[in-house]
Parts: C-alpha cells; sequence; structure tokens
C-alpha cells in the first residue's frame, strides 16, 4: 500500500490494514484481560495455538474463533467473548465477514473460466472492460488479467485514497456512511483519480482494485453477477453452507458475534460497534462471509486440485517474491514460517473483523480463524502457533 503522510490517511490505513495487505500484524502489548478458550471438538491439545489465541484477547482483541483440521482430526476453539455488552462467548461456528480472504474465491473463478476457454488471462483488461481504465497514466490495454490477479498492474488500490479513508473509516465518516452503496465503477473511478504505482509488470503492490475490477471481468464474461458465479462454481459445490456473498445486505447471519473497532488509529479510546455496514465498500476485493470449517474445506479443495485444472493450479501457485518469507501468487499467498513450513492461503479484514485461512499444499493441515475486533493482537502469532508451535 502506497502509505500517505497526513492524520486521516494514517487513520484509514490502520483500519483498512486488513481489507488492504494481504498479512495482518497489529500490535500486541495493548489492552488486558485474558478470557477463557475452550475446546469445542477434536484430539490433540493444540496448547500453543490456545496460547496464542489467549495473548490476542489479553492484547485487546475481544473474542478469537478458530478451526484446524490435520489430516482426519478436527480442534476447534475459541477464547474471549462475541459480545461485549453481554460477555456472551464466540462460538466455532461464527459466521463473520472475511474480507480479502474473498480474492482466492473471485481468482479460482477466473481460472476456471480460463479453462473453459471463456477468456485467457493474457487478454487485457481494456478486452473486457473497455474504455475503463484510463486516465492519470493508467491505460487497461496495457494491463493483463493475470496482473491484476498478482497485484502487478501498479493499479492504485482505492482503500489507500485519503477521502475514500476519511469516508469509510474515521468515526464520523464511518457513522454517517456505513449503510452508503457503492458500484463497482465507482470504487474503480476514485482509484484512477492517482497515477498508477508503476508501469504493469515492472512491481508488485496490494491493490484492492485489482479485484474490483476482476469481479467485473467475471460479470462481463459470464452475463451473471460475479457473486453468483462464486455460489455456483466454489460454494455449492463444496456445500458451504455458512459461506456467502452478500452484496448490499448489511447484517451477519447467524451465528455470529459483534464486530467491533476503535474507528482511529489508536489502541485505546472508544470502541465501536460495526457489526452492521454495507459491504459493498470492498465488493469483489472484500465482501464475502464464511466461518473457519468452510474455509478450511475451501483451501483444502483448493489445493488438493478439486477446484481447478492442473495448469491453473500451477498457473495459481506461480508465485512473485512480497518480501523474505511471502510471496503471492493468483489469489493466493504463500508464507514460509519460522520452523520452515509453508502454509498457503489469504488472509483478510473489514471493519472489526481480522481473519485468516491457510493450509499446507497437499491440504492435510489447515487453519481457519476471527478475531472480532481490528485493533490488536497478531494474527502470525496463532498460525506460527498452530504450525511451528508444540
Amino acid at each position: 500500500m502506497r502509505m500517505r503522510t497526513t492524520a486521516v490517511a494514517a487513520v484509514a490505513v490502520a483500519l483498512s490494514a486488513a481489507l488492504a495487505v494481504p498479512a495482518v500484524a497489529a500490535p500486541s502489548d495493548t489492552g488486558a484481560g485474558t478470557g477463557n478458550t475452550t475446546a469445542a471438538t477434536g484430539t490433540g491439545d493444540h496448547q500453543a495455538t490456545r496460547r496464542a489465541m489467549k495473548a490476542a484477547v489479553a492484547a485487546g482483541v475481544p473474542g478469537v474463533t478458530a478451526t484446524a483440521r490435520d489430516g482426519r482430526s478436527t480442534w476447534a476453539a475459541t477464547a474471549g467473548v462475541g459480545d461485549l455488552r453481554t460477555e456472551r462467548k464466540r462460538s466455532p461456528q461464527d459466521r463473520y465477514r472475511v474480507g480479502s480472504i474473498t480474492k482466492t474465491f473471485v481468482a479460482t473463478v477466473l481460472l476456471q473460466l480460463e479453462a473453459e476457454g471463456k477468456l485467457s488471462l493474457d487478454d487485457t483488461v481494456d478486452t473486457w472492460l473497455p474504455g475503463l481504465v484510463t486516465g492519470n497514466g493508467h491505460d487497461g490495454t496495457r494491463i493483463t488479467l493475470r496482473q491484476l490477479l498478482n497485484h502487478t498492474s501498479g493499479i492504485f488500490n482505492v482503500t489507500a485514497d485519503e477521502d475514500f479513508g476519511r469516508t469509510y473509516f474515521t468515526k464520523d465518516g464511518f457513522l454517517e456512511h456505513r449503510y452508503d452503496t457503492l458500484t463497482p465503477e465507482e470504487l474503480v473511478r476514485i482509484a484512477l483519480t492517482h497515477e498508477p504505482d508503476f508501469e504493469p509488470g515492472t512491481s508488485w503492490n496490494y491493490s484492492n482494485t485489482n479485484y474490483v475490477l476482476a469481479g467485473m471481468v467475471i460479470e462481463k464474461a459470464t452475463g451473471r453477477p460475479y457473486g453468483e458465479e462464486v455460489r455456483r462454481r466454489v460454494i455449492d459445490p463444496l456445500h458451504l453452507t455458512a459461506t456467502s456473498v452478500p452484496g448490499t445486505r448489511v447484517s451477519l447471519p447467524r451465528p455470529s458475534s459483534r464486530a467491533y473497532s476503535k474507528l482511529a488509529q489508536t489502541a485505546t479510546g472508544p470502541t465501536y460497534d460495526v457489526t452492521r455496514l454495507n459491504p459493498s465498500i470492498a465488493h469483489s476485493a472484500g465482501e464475502m462471509i464464511s466461518d473457519s470449517e468452510d474455509l478450511n474445506r475451501f483451501y483444502r479443495a483448493l489445493l488438493s486440485g478439486r477446484l481447478l485444472p492442473r495448469e491453473q493450479l500451477n498457473e495459481m501457485t506461480t508465485m512473485v517474491p512480497v518480501d523474505a518469507t511471502r510471496a503471492y501468487g493468483l489469489g493466493l499467498m504463500r508464507t514460509t514460517l519460522s520452523c520452515g513450513v509453508a502454509v498457503w492461503g489469504h488472509s483478510g479484514g473489514i471493519h472489526g473483523s481480522v481473519s485468516e485461512a491457510v493450509t499446507t499444499k497437499d491440504g492435510r493441515h489447515s487453519l481457519a480463524f476471527n478475531f472480532n475486533g481490528d485493533w490488536a493482537g497478531s494474527t502470525e502469532a496463532v498460525v506460527e502457533a498452530e504450525f511451528c508451535g508444540d
């Protein structure tokens, strides 16, 4: 993400981190209270993961829900609370907003369309969305669909726009505009008021605008809403009964917990209930809802080849280096942990909800979890604990 120096932009960056970047590492030394961790099912004690979940609650996260699958064994646990007012605990069956995990679903559908001969990832954006990506140095005739999916397009990230941050991520803006409906065309137009981050294909930078455009391409290629394609191609075949593409629906399906945010660049001060919002702010870059069991099932199926032919799965897992431990493919992140284990998946977030879903490449060991607060705790610590802990 391109950083800004103004106070408003700093707030927007802090609050949109999980939506706008591929991994979250929020402060871990704020807040108090440990909450309780309860096992739901499964074998093995997962003590390191339990400790990491409790540490997130001690850092200030209201509550955590997690589910792991290792071979044929499933383990689920919660820590903290799902409702600060009633102190009701979180549930392993909680449904939550998954933010940028949506991107893997979108990339999967585009790759399926390529396998069916309906499009090519080497097609330009302008081939499918003629005249849309233009202005301030942006040129859709020089950007491919592949470059959208692996974030090498150079297109400016809409959530890094200062006015966007002021309107949708700060307290006064969010409370006034939380129910606004934004169209994908509006999101793209905001991004195109800025210059590109770089020439197409010459660097890497995470941009939500890429996946807003990818969703629009799906709709152009199929004649149906991108969410309908995700449902009939991924959600229904895998029987992901807790997973949905909400569109403009502002509520969460039950069971679910409340979602909380500071709506400011701080880990102190008032906490706001941000559960209800219009997720069109994210569209195909991050609007979906799921639960931990469904996310584990999705990533296991994806990496084991149940959703894509071998050629397309190879394309998805062809990675662009991000830093010393992370690389990004087509809607898929690979992270090498401290113990040498590589996990594949995505992180994501939207107001009050920070999530992670990862699996080993053979699909044998997977983990998905959610924080129902966006200002504290370390998702990286939970992943490390599950795959590298005792």
